[in-house]
């Protein structure tokens, strides 16, 4: 009877770990907590089960802990816990395992050779590989030759897979998979011609190379040679169809399985969600005779990409077995809506959370503007990983605190490119061109390689900057580093020569572009716009219709602006009605803006007036702007004062508006009107914005010259009225050619007679510059400003 009993426990505690190990793999972790603490009676295989369990699913710390708790250990457990280890990528902890290790068997070996090989530590790897006991195990060998190939050092690759003393199917298949892997597919396909043998899985490699470059004609031909494949042959092609868009191919692949296990119908399921197809993803999900964790994430996964978070709640408060993956998508779903109490709910009911949950839920409150709450968990946060501050840097630049943000910066270790790229366009996003144009240099002195973003964000700071030769030195190094061909810098490159007046340079690399989007076209069409080209504008969009593009809204206030600057008011109109009833766009505040200040330009306020008086939409202070503008051009008090008063409701505190209408009573001769804006202006506590001049003299920055008032009004200012006066009736004083130089004719008002000099000078800064400009080119050739 005894030893009946005895047996029978035996059977009991087989049967429990045999479920342990069922539930670990399931990501039934909960459940597999629960059999392991029910258990009446424990042995080793039990603990290392549970051990396994954790590691699988995340918990490595409650594997250690246990690991640590254990009455007794054998091989296995001091194994089991380096590939914990290896599982969740814990490589100094993985080695301080295998050095405690009472006795190593070539398995042990292997894991720790893995574990170097997977995180690119290749050389410990080949150290610990040389001090091998015994040489003759391919499984080491094979392990060497994955991390090699993995890092696409083939020489070397080539070189230990020839050395190896006994070559095994693993070896072969290894060597082939790093060439596949890389996307070398010429020498993965030589390779495959000479294997000796070959399985489903060197097949399947192939299979999978040719999917991963994109190539589903030849992924299908190979396909279809497989003499026996198996569920991973049929995924693999049901991956590549999805992954390019062709879900019909897919369903009708997937109809011809001829065994589906769970891992088909997952494929299956995330094909529809990835394609957007919800209705079919509710279906497949719901015809599953059998789910895994894989099958409920995808399909809350598909619930929140849909946007629809009660559903997706709803399936995850049903979810037999919740894990990490599913609850940071509810997370995500949540966060992106902007409802951030639901997130944390969930948040806080995760036990064991990865660097994947922490940094969702941050970048949540970042988005927010929770900027507060963000660096409170990021603080909390013991995983912190490049994500976590490249996520708290961006979202101090969106609230506007560039100084935060430098100091997340400056306290990070290895920063990477999105690390620096983060911090420049938060820059560029926050007006602050000088600060991103110096990181983007210090970024190069670093030997961190930019890519499309850093030269976007760069060229960007140079046009606002009209910083042409900085400019052309990033347009040199795009060259370079090879992404002239890259449709973003393209687009930026653009912009900033239209905006450095270099219309020349703009067009022929419009002309560049192989297939340029919208963005090309209304970046040259801005251009032209800015810099008077009119009727290039004009042809332009022309030319744009022509070639089958729908203009969007950003066009016609390209267009419609261009023709405001160079006085095509009929062209203007025919634009404007084209857009409504051709194009079917309602105009916005930006497109009426460009009317009014066509139509005024033009002389005809009155239409201008009519025009803003019956906007189906709130005029805003960009349109009140315009009919101002036009106003003070033809000196029309009546219209400049009614539009200064909408303006004065809408932006009370820009000293702008106060100078345009002070400007215009100035040149009436109103003296009177002109004290009282002042006074109305100091009131107000309003100051006007320093304007500033960026000269650059062959290559070399001279520096700016700024509006201080009490400076310029003064006669002994090396930059004073008289030079404006000399430079208008006299440029041949300061060794100009008459005929390319433009200047407005010098207002009486703003001679030194006038009462206000020190208040009206302001609007001359940059005349100023161009002087400044000239003394200190002088006897240099070429003079920028």
């Amino acid at each position: 009877m005894k030893l009946r009993s005895i047996g029978e426990k035996g059977t009991q505690v087989f049967h429990q770990n045999l479920k342990i190990t069922q539930l670990g793999k399931l990501g039934r972790i909960d459940e597999a907590i629960e059999v392991f603490s029910q258990m009446t009676q424990r042995n080793t295989v039990t603990y290392n089960a549970m051990i396994s369990a954790f590691a699988k699913n995340g918990r490595v710390g409650n594997a250690r802990q246990l690991f640590d708790e254990m009455p007794h250990r054998n091989l296995v457990s001091w194994n089991t816990m380096i590939s914990g280890y290896l599982h969740n990528n814990e490589v100094e902890e993985a080695y301080g395992i295998f050095v405690r290790i009472p006795e190593r068997d070539m398995f042990s070996w292997t894991l720790m050779i893995t574990c170097y090989t997977r995180n690119g530590e290749l050389e410990r790897a080949r150290e610990l590989f040389d001090l091998l006991p015994d040489k003759r195990d391919a499984a080491c060998w094979n392990a060497m030759i994955a991390g090699y190939a993995k890092k696409g050092r083939f020489d070397e690759t080539k070189r230990m897979f020839d050395e190896m003393p006994l070559k095994n199917l693993v070896s072969w298949n290894s060597m082939l998979a790093g060439y596949t892997k890389n996307g070398e597919m010429c020498l993965g396909l030589r390779f495959f011609e000479e294997m000796p043998q070959r399985n489903v899985v060197s097949w399947n490699l192939v299979l999978d190379g040719f999917v991963q470059v994109g190539d589903l004609g030849s992924a299908w031909r190979y396909f279809e040679k497989i003499p026996d494949p198996n569920v991973v042959s049929w995924v693999t092609m049901l991956c590549g169809f999805a992954q390019n868009g062709k879900i019909v191919q897919a369903e009708g692949l997937f109809e011809q399985m001829p065994n589906r296990n769970v891992v088909a119908w997952n494929a299956m399921l995330a094909a529809y969600v990835q394609d957007q197809q919800i209705d079919k993803a509710v279906k497949i999900f719901g015809d599953m005779l059998e789910m895994d964790s894989v099958s409920w994430t995808t399909m809350i996964n598909g619930y929140v990409r849909a946007g629809k978070l009660e559903e997706a709640r709803e399936l995850l408060n049903r979810m037999p077995y919740k894990n990490i993956g599913a609850q940071t998508a509810m997370i995500s779903g949540y966060a992106h809506k902007g409802r951030m109490d639901e997130a944390s709910q969930i948040f806080n009911q995760i036990a064991i959370r990865d660097a994947v949950c922490w940094n969702t839920m941050i970048a949540g409150y970042a988005q927010c503007g929770r900027m507060v709450e963000a660096l409170s968990l990021f603080r909390k946060m013991t995983n912190k990983d490049a994500v976590s501050w490249n996520t708290m840097i961006t979202g101090y630049a969106q609230v506007g605190e560039m100084d935060k943000a430098l100091q997340i910066f400056e306290q990070m270790g290895e920063k990477n490119t999105v690390s620096w790229n983060s911090l420049i366009t938060g820059y560029v996003q926050n007006g602050l061109y000088l600060d991103a144009l110096e990181s983007t240099v210090v970024m190069g002195r670093e030997r961190k390689r930019p890519d499309q973003s850093t030269f976007s964000c760069g060229l960007s700071a140079c046009a606002n900057l009209a910083a042409l030769q900085v400019g052309r030195q990033l347009h040199h190094l795009v060259v370079k580093t090879g992404y002239l061909n890259d449709l973003f810098v393209s687009n930026a490159l653009i912009s900033m020569y239209a905006k450095c007046g270099m219309v020349v340079s703009a067009k022929q690399v419009f002309k560049d572009i192989n297939h340029g989007d919208i963005v090309s076209w209304n970046s040259l069409i801005s251009g032209y716009a800015l810099n008077g080209y009119g009727e290039e504008a004009v042809e332009l969009f022309e030319e744009m219709l022509i070639e089958g593009l729908n203009p969007d809204q950003l066009t016609f206030v390209g267009v419609l602006s261009a023709c405001s600057h160079s006085g095509l008011v009929d062209r203007g109109l025919e634009v404007f009605k084209s857009m409504t009833e051709v194009h079917l766009i309602a105009p916005l505040a930006e497109h009426y803006a460009c009317m009014v200040d066509l139509l005024g330009r033009a002389g005809g306020l009155e239409e201008a007036f009519e025009m803003v008086r019956d906007m189906k939409i709130k005029a805003t202070a960009r349109v009140w702007g315009a009919l101002l503008g036009a106003s003070r051009i033809h000196r029309n008090l009546k219209f400049g004062k009614y539009a200064t008063k909408k303006l004065l409701e809408l932006e009370p505190d820009k000293a702008s508006n106060y100078v345009l209408l002070s400007n215009m009573n100035a040149e009436a001769g109103r003296w009177d009107e002109v004290e009282r804006v002042r006074v109305l202006m100091k009131e107000s506590d309003t100051d006007k914005q320093p304007g500033c001049s960026w000269i650059e003299v062959r290559n070399q920055s001279v520096g700016s010259v700024e509006d201080r008032c009490a400076e310029l009004s003064s006669s002994t200012h090396p930059l004073s009225w008289k030079d404006h006066y000399r430079l208008q009736h006299n440029p041949l004083a300061f060794g100009l050619d008459t005929q390319p130089l433009y200047l407005p004719q010098l207002p009486s008002y703003m001679l030194p007679q006038t009462p206000s000099l020190n208040y009206l000078l302001s609007n001359w800064v940059n005349r100023l510059g161009l002087v400044k400009a000239i003394r200190e080119g002088q006897g240099k050739e070429e003079t920028e400003v």
